[in-house]
């Protein structure tokens, strides 16, 4: 019986059937330009910084909101929140200033972890209490940025950002003193 199974397996090779491997063997894998591997891991940077960017401008428009009114402010009408009103200002200037720094990838990683903190906090202070899920509540942007944030802190900026040009300047300048 082990025979005509490993007969019938071979049989293909008698119909022209080259490209496939004789059974029993263990095929190559597929070189990396077949599988994408390549194509994934050139567009994984760029990718992420073009985030960072639509992410940070998206924040550093609620910061323009909640501090100057723009965008129809806070009340609808072009109101911006009044100084030092608790948690209206705050929560702008952090939006203001951390879109900013995230936008063009400057001091990302800290910037993005008080942009987590600060939406989680905007989450559980003023969505979560309404109701239990994120769709109910309508705290889904509040959460989306909140992981965003954090994602943008583990990860950090990406390739087109302030932050990996002044770490290539800052390598660049080792390099020539250790010359």
């Amino acid at each position: 019986m082990t025979k005509s199974v490993l007969s019938t397996a071979t049989a293909g090779s008698n119909r022209g059937d080259t490209d496939r491997p004789p059974a029993g063997s263990v095929a190559a894998p597929a070189p990396a330009a077949v599988r994408g591997d390549d194509v994934y891991a050139r567009l994984a940077g760029p990718t992420l910084s073009a985030v960072r960017v639509v992410i940070g401008f998206l924040w550093l428009c609620h910061g323009l909101m909640a501090m100057f009114g723009w965008f129809g402010g806070v009340d609808g009408h072009g109101g911006a929140a009044a100084v030092g009103s608790w948690p209206g200002y705050w929560a702008g200037l952090i939006e203001l200033v951390g879109g900013s720094l995230i936008l063009i990838g400057l001091a990302t990683r800290p910037a993005a972890l008080i942009g987590s903190g600060a939406m989680a906090y905007a989450y559980f202070s003023v969505h979560q209490p309404e109701a239990a899920l994120p769709i109910q509540n309508m705290g889904e942007s509040a959460a989306l940025y909140s992981w965003i944030f954090l994602l943008f802190a583990v990860l950090g900026a990406g390739p087109f950002s302030a932050d990996a040009l002044l770490r290539r300047r800052r390598a660049r300048s080792w390099a020539v003193r250790g010359a």
